[in-house]
Parts: C-alpha cells; sequence; structure tokens
C-alpha cells in the first residue's frame, strides 16, 4: 500500500468511517485534569488533551449500560504529515497507559512522532477507567493482603495465604459489581475498536507491550480487515495462555530462570565489572535463596532480607537491564553477611535505586499508590488473568503444584504459582465472555513481533510461537536482556519506524542488538 494511499484511509472524515461508525460518537478532547497533569512532563502539559469516552459494559448489549475509557492524546508534531493515531498499551494486564502518550519519546522514533497522534488510554476497570475494586476501603484491603504471603513455603503460610486468597475472591465477589464479567481482553479490543472509531481512523495502528501483545493479537483476529499495523513486543503466547493458564504460567517461571541464568553467566564473564562475579555467581546464588528460605539475613544497612523479598527483588530487577550493575552489588551484600571473611572490612551497602514495584513480577508497570482510607488501587490484573486463563477450580492443587514448579524451577516457579493459579482457581466469574481463537486471521499487513532472546517475563519462544499462531506475521529478535526493547535497540526502532510510517513490514527473522549492555 503507498503512503497516500495510508493517509487519506486514515482520514479523520470520510464517507467510510461515518458509514462504519452508524452514529459511534467522537472522541471529545478537553483540557485534562489538573492531578493527570501532574504525573506528566511540564513540557507536554500545554499539548495534551484528554477525554472520557463512553463504551457498552457488556458489548453484547451495545444500547445497555456504558462506562467510560480515559483517554490521552499527544498530537503529531507536523500535523501537515499526520496519517492517523497511534494506540498504545504498556501491559500488565492492569497496566494504566493514559500518560503514555506523553511519554511517547522514550519509545518511539521523531518520525514516529512526527506522523501520528500519539493516544494513551487505561483499558477497562483500570486507573481512571471504572476501576474494579474488589475492597470499599484500604483497611479491608490491608486485613486480608496482610495475612497473604509472596511467596508461600510453610504450611502455615501456605494455609494462611490460601484462606485469605479466598476471603479476596469472596470481596471480589461481592463488592466489584457487574463490571466483573466484562474484563477479558476481548472486551477491551472491542473497546479499543470503538475509541478507533471515534478517532476517526479507518484502521487501527497499536503497540503494545507484554499483556498488551494478546491485546493486539485479539484486535487482529476480532477485527482483522480493521489492521492497519500492529507492533506486538514482548510476547505471550496467546493460544497457550487463553486455553491453559496453570501450563502458561509454569512455562512463564520456566523463562525467568533463563533470564536469571543468563544474567549470572553474563555477570561471571564480565569480571570486575559484575559486582558479584567473584566465585561463581550461581553457586552463590542458589546458596544464598536456601538459606533464606530457613531464615532472613540483615543488611549492615539494616534492610532485612527475607526470601520472599529476595525473589521478588531479582525478578523485578531482570525486566531493566540498567538495574543489572545495582543488583549485582546488591546480591554481593546479601552474600557478604553469610560470608563475612569473604566480605571487606568495611561492609557498606552501595547506594541503590528502589525495587521495581511490578507486584513481584507479576506486572509489567509500576503497581498503584493506595489511600489511606478509601481503596484506591484497582484489582484488574486479577479481573482480567482470571477471565483470559482458563484454571482448574481446585484451590487445593496449589501446594503439590508449588512444589512441583519450585522443582522444576528453583527460584521462580513457587512464585508463580502464588499469583493466578491460587486465586484463579476460586475467582466468582463462571462464564467468561472471552476469546480463546482461533488466532490465524489474516491481516491486510503482517503483524511486526518483537522479541528478546532473554526477556523473563516473556520468553523468547513465546514471541516465536506468536508469530507461528498468527495469520500474517513477521518476526524480528533483539540479542537483549530485560522485559521488551523499543526504544532501547536501534535496528529494531528503524524496522518498527519503517513498518509504522510506511506499511514496509521488517524481513523475518532479523536480530539487532541493544543500544547498551547491562555492564
Amino acid at each position: 500500500m503507498a503512503l497516500g494511499t495510508a493517509v487519506s484511509g486514515l482520514a479523520a472524515t470520510g464517507t467510510a468511517v461515518a458509514q462504519e461508525a452508524q452514529g459511534a460518537a467522537p472522541v471529545q478532547w478537553t483540557k485534562c485534569a489538573d492531578d493527570v497533569l501532574a504525573e506528566i512532563p511540564a513540557a507536554q502539559r500545554e499539548r495534551v488533551t484528554c477525554a472520557n469516552h463512553p463504551v457498552p459494559l457488556d458489548h453484547r448489549k451495545p444500547r445497555g449500560e456504558k462506562i467510560t475509557i480515559a483517554l490521552m492524546k499527544s498530537p503529531a508534531t507536523e500535523p501537515a504529515g499526520k496519517i492517523g493515531s497511534l494506540f498504545i498499551n504498556p501491559g500488565g494486564p492492569g497496566g494504566a497507559g493514559l500518560i503514555y502518550s506523553a511519554y511517547g519519546s522514550s519509545f518511539f522514533t521523531p518520525e514516529i512522532m512526527k506522523r501520528f497522534d500519539l493516544i494513551g488510554f487505561d483499558p477497562r476497570g483500570v486507573g481512571r477507567s471504572a476501576p474494579l475494586r474488589c475492597f470499599k476501603t484500604q483497611e479491608e484491603a490491608d486485613e486480608v493482603f496482610g495475612r497473604m504471603s509472596a511467596i508461600p513455603v510453610t504450611r502455615t503460610q501456605i494455609r494462611d495465604t490460601m484462606d485469605a486468597t479466598e476471603d479476596y475472591t469472596d470481596s471480589c465477589k461481592r463488592t466489584a459489581g457487574p463490571l466483573l464479567q466484562h474484563m477479558s481482553t476481548e472486551d477491551v479490543a472491542r473497546d479499543l475498536d470503538l475509541l478507533r472509531q471515534g478517532v476517526g481512523d479507518k484502521q487501527l495502528t497499536f503497540v503494545g507491550f507484554s499483556y498488551g501483545t494478546l491485546l493486539g493479537a485479539t484486535y487482529a483476529n476480532v477485527f482483522p480487515q480493521k489492521s492497519r499495523a500492529l507492533v506486538l513486543d514482548g510476547n505471550v503466547d496467546p493460544a497457550l495462555r487463553t486455553s491453559n493458564g496453570a501450563e502458561y504460567d509454569r512455562q512463564r517461571a520456566q523463562g525467568f530462570e533463563l533470564a536469571l541464568d543468563a544474567f549470572l553467566k553474563r555477570c561471571d564473564a564480565e569480571g570486575d565489572k559484575c559486582a558479584y562475579s567473584e566465585g561463581n555467581p550461581r553457586a552463590k546464588f542458589d546458596e544464598v535463596r536456601d538459606a533464606l528460605r530457613k531464615e532472613p539475613v540483615t543488611l549492615p544497612s539494616g534492610e532485612v532480607v527475607t526470601h520472599s523479598g529476595y525473589i521478588g527483588r531479582v525478578s523485578g530487577d531482570l525486566y531493566a537491564p540498567t538495574r543489572f550493575k545495582a543488583l549485582a552489588a546488591w546480591l554481593q551484600a546479601v552474600y557478604n553477611v553469610l560470608h563475612p571473611s569473604a566480605a571487606p572490612a568495611v561492609q557498606a551497602l552501595p547506594e541503590l535505586a528502589p525495587p521495581l514495584a511490578n507486584k513481584h513480577g507479576m506486572a509489567d508497570v509500576r503497581a498503584g499508590v493506595a489511600g489511606d482510607a478509601e481503596y484506591l488501587s484497582d484489582d484488574s490484573y486479577y479481573g482480567v488473568n482470571c477471565t483470559d486463563k482458563p484454571f482448574l477450580r481446585v484451590p487445593e492443587l496449589f501446594p503439590f503444584l508449588a512444589s512441583k514448579w519450585e522443582r522444576e524451577s528453583p527460584t521462580f516457579g513457587r512464585q508463580q504459582a502464588a499469583s493466578d493459579l491460587l486465586t484463579c482457581a476460586s475467582w466468582p466469574v463462571r462464564h467468561p465472555d472471552r476469546y480463546a481463537g482461533p488466532w490465524n486471521k489474516r491481516t491486510p499487513n503482517p503483524v511486526v513481533v518483537v522479541g528478546n532472546y532473554y526477556d523473563p517475563a516473556t520468553q523468547y519462544k513465546f514471541s516465536e510461537r506468536m508469530v507461528r499462531q498468527l495469520g500474517n506475521a513477521r518476526l524480528i529478535s533483539v540479542d537483549a536482556f530485560g522485559h521488551c526493547i523499543l526504544g532501547d535497540s536501534a535496528g529494531a526502532d528503524a524496522a518498527v519506524t519503517d513498518y509504522l510510517v510506511n506499511l514496509k513490514a521488517p524481513a523475518n527473522g532479523q536480530v539487532f542488538q541493544p543500544n547498551a549492555q547491562p555492564f
């Protein structure tokens, strides 16, 4: 397709769009609220506009009850050459994507910024879009969550966590309301199609990160002819995720193990550049992990490191190679407590940035901050996953499967079992309205799939599977650590830019390098 055709096809007005919409309301852009503007860079505050766009609560009842989706638009920097709108989803599920349009330069080249209005949005149930909430007060939430262990090991921890999880899902049933039944990725894809119509685009241009790749794949198969250019970075395995939630999470744990092993091997090879390289990093790591299973240790700084805190810190930091140096220094500091004779005469913990707040590796973005009284978080992570991912409704299987997965994946198996496997077994949605395939509908242009070799959260073979499952897709790879890569690999960024702007899909199988190495 020639660029001129793409531009004219995505014009904001036109008979085809009007006929398709059949009265679908255009998005009404207004000034963003002050609390929204406070979350974005000052330089962007005069450029962006916001909207709250109505969509059906239940897409099977389009004239029924409505909820609103919060959007933010950062306009194309060269409006005369604008192609259309580019929608962004940052992952999660449960990632609040509203403000991502104001951070486009972190992910996209200047050419993309020139040619597209960037549109971020909070998916349904998330952030400012009818948030799904399982509690009325923060005190109620604290009482339940305070009885849970992130990685339950002992019989008491397991029993308490299982009991608290059942209380959590019971509270969701009582409190969350009708939205609970309509939190599937298919629902979000149908919302997205209405947003596409609302901004006047004939076809969708979309970039999805991590869980956002499932949203993109779902859109491509529910609305294949409405898909212009879709980029999926850090991919899930859509067929496995929507057919066998337990097996998907078991393989997700294996992906974290692969990334950890690669990190430790790279540290060993880097020598003095990595603070954890002395001796055998793999043996040191395993020794500390197993010791912490028995009792925590206290660093010279006063920080108490527990088994779950150790694994949670590592799983979070594996998302971002820029944190690897600090992670290595922290791991050595913990090791030194167990081996004081091997430590320097004065043990000083290096200055470290706080760990990523990504719910111990469950989420792709920073967790929300709860208020002191009113419950201001949302429960969309489980709202989506327990709708999309089928699990046996037998919570009693958890202790057995947690032990089995831990034998296979000694660091992350139990952690992964303690998330969706346990909660979704008693989630109060019996007949979810979800899309579970087929995944092979053919889009007019190839979907571009981007995968990192050492991605912890969505291991590389998931990207390979995504390409095989989609009806029309190309895979480009990056020999890199970390979760997702756009903005951090000039070669991949150039290929994606050419695709989004000119509809020139990259040759399948290309391998690029990251802009920077972790050490």
